[in-house]
């Protein structure tokens, strides 16, 4: 018999070591802090008061079932308790995933405080909600204090702004920057309610009211979200502690939307300042211009100016690529063809093979397209000369044709850029139409279609129309983009500039 075996023979008994006693089973990956559920010894009586793990018997159990081991614990009950707390946190944070995800989706503020509202909405169990930002925002989309609402109208959302601003459910938050939250459970048992807020909740509705701040983790505020319930209530502390969290995470959505909105903004006011604030008045010529700016910011530019003897200037120009870089290009490329247009502007070859120059010499590995019109409105004759552009299109009583302008490059494409000039002769009362790419692109049609498109636009003007360059205009968008493409958020810029001759 070998060594071990003897120890293991007449070692004495006793308790086995703390180290290697049974554990309470895990959950989830937690150690569960309840007792153990392995069966007590029958020869240990139970401590006096201690409280045992044995439900009591049921009222009406079978007199027969057979009855159960002595001793036996039975602790399933908290056990369960644990993993129904654990499930509930797992579905909670399973809804936080999809609401997040459905929120990052969105890319306008707007858009993101309707999700916020309709996510908090599901989160809370409300059934209506608007909010509120203190930030400025573009023209009609939001401002300071202006609502946008969940479940309520237009008139709905204007009888909520008449409540008081010392007693609306996000008052608090505006006020007092460490709050993050205000619960109001039943508005009717408010006795410091104002009377308009109490009008305006029985017109509507509703008898509670849970606002949260709109915070994102750098410690700012932005705004406060309110949700309305149509009955006393108030959401639970597990309600609560979700829509918390998700509202912290909407809060950085929010805030990088609004960084974005005022870059862009920023953009737009630098691009628009590199065009000119107003057209000249002429006698013998009425002019009308729409731009649009894609969000990027573009290289679609246009000019119009008054030139030496009586003779104007006409001007439509793209420089290639988007953002910062291509609106700086496009001020320098403009501001040069007006410097070269005051000196020789009788000759518009003259004056695109200027700027061609200029252009090759300062910005290098930037292309750009060019027309350029030289006219005296009394005569009544075009010449120009365009690099690369569209040509022009005379629309009259009798004529709506596009001017032969010739086969040219790009500036900045050659060494050596040449092109030849055009002559146009209008009668009274047609209209020139100077126009960039972007408007063919914006109907999303390929080049030869637009291109038909565009000639079916301006000959289909009704004739009353065709007196006011501003209705030409409007009518030849109309045709082009029935859809709204020629909005400001649309992808590419887009210059149209009417000349009308009398």
């Amino acid at each position: 018999m070998g060594v071990c075996d003897a120890f293991a023979r007449y070692a004495p008994a006793r308790k086995p070591d703390a180290m290697s006693a049974p554990h309470p089973p895990k959950v989830a990956g937690f150690d569960s802090p309840l007792p153990s559920s392995a069966p007590a010894s029958p020869t240990v009586p139970p401590v006096a008061g201690t409280p045992s793990c044995t439900p009591p018997p049921r009222t009406g159990a079978v007199p027969d079932a057979p009855a159960r081991p002595a001793g036996t614990r039975h602790c399933t009950e908290p056990r369960t308790l644990l993993e129904d707390r654990l499930a509930g946190r797992i579905a909670d944070l399973a809804s936080l995933h999809d609401l997040t995800r459905c929120l990052v989706r969105t890319g306008t503020v707007r858009d993101a405080l309707r999700e916020i509202l309709h996510a908090g909405a599901r989160l809370l169990g409300a059934r209506r909600g608007l909010a509120v930002l203190d930030q400025d925002g573009p023209p009609g989309e939001y401002g300071p204090h202006t609502p946008v609402g969940h479940g309520l109208t237009h008139e709905e959302l204007g009888q909520l702004e008449t409540v008081p601003a010392a007693d609306r459910p996000q008052a608090p938050l505006t006020t007092d920057p460490t709050l993050t939250e205000v619960a109001r459970p039943d508005l009717t048992a408010e006795v410091a309610l104002t009377p308009r807020h109490r009008e305006v909740a029985d017109r509507l509705g509703y008898a509670a009211a849970y606002a949260h701040a709109l915070d994102p983790h750098d410690g700012s505020r932005l705004g406060a979200a309110v949700w309305l319930f149509d009955g006393p209530a108030v959401p639970g502390p597990a309600e609560r502690r979700t829509a918390a969290h998700y509202l912290g995470l909407a809060g950085d959505h929010l805030a990088r939307l609004l960084e974005v909105d005022r870059a862009r903004a920023r953009l737009a006011a630098l691009a628009e300042g590199l065009l000119p604030s107003r057209l000249p008045t002429m006698p013998g010529v009425r002019l009308a211009v729409r731009h649009r700016t894609g969000p990027l910011g573009g290289g679609d530019w246009f000019d119009a100016l008054p030139l030496p003897e009586g003779a104007l200037g006409l001007a439509v120009g793209s420089v290639a690529g988007s953002g910062p870089q291509a609106v700086a290009a496009r001020g320098r490329l403009r501001a040069a063809l007006r410097a070269y247009a005051v000196m020789e502007g009788e000759d518009p070859v003259a004056v695109l093979s200027d700027l061609e120059l200029m252009l090759r010499l300062t910005e290098p590995g930037c292309p750009a397209t060019a027309l350029f019109a030289h006219c005296r409105p009394g005569g009544r004759r075009l010449t120009l000369a365009g690099a690369g552009h569209n040509p022009p299109l005379v629309l009259g009583d009798r004529r709506a044709e596009f001017v032969e302008t010739g086969v040219s490059a790009p500036l900045g494409m050659l060494g050596c850029w040449e092109a030849p000039g055009a002559e146009v002769r209008l009668d009274p009362g047609e209209t020139v139409l100077l126009w960039t790419d972007g408007l063919l692109r914006r109907t999303g049609d390929p080049v030869d279609r637009a291109f038909a498109r565009l000639h079916r636009a301006a000959a289909g003007v009704p004739r009353r129309l065709r007196d006011d360059p501003e209705t030409v205009a409007d009518h030849v968008l109309q045709a082009m983009l029935p859809d709204g493409r020629d909005a400001t958020d649309g992808a590419d810029d887009m210059v149209l500039l009417a000349a009308r001759f009398d």
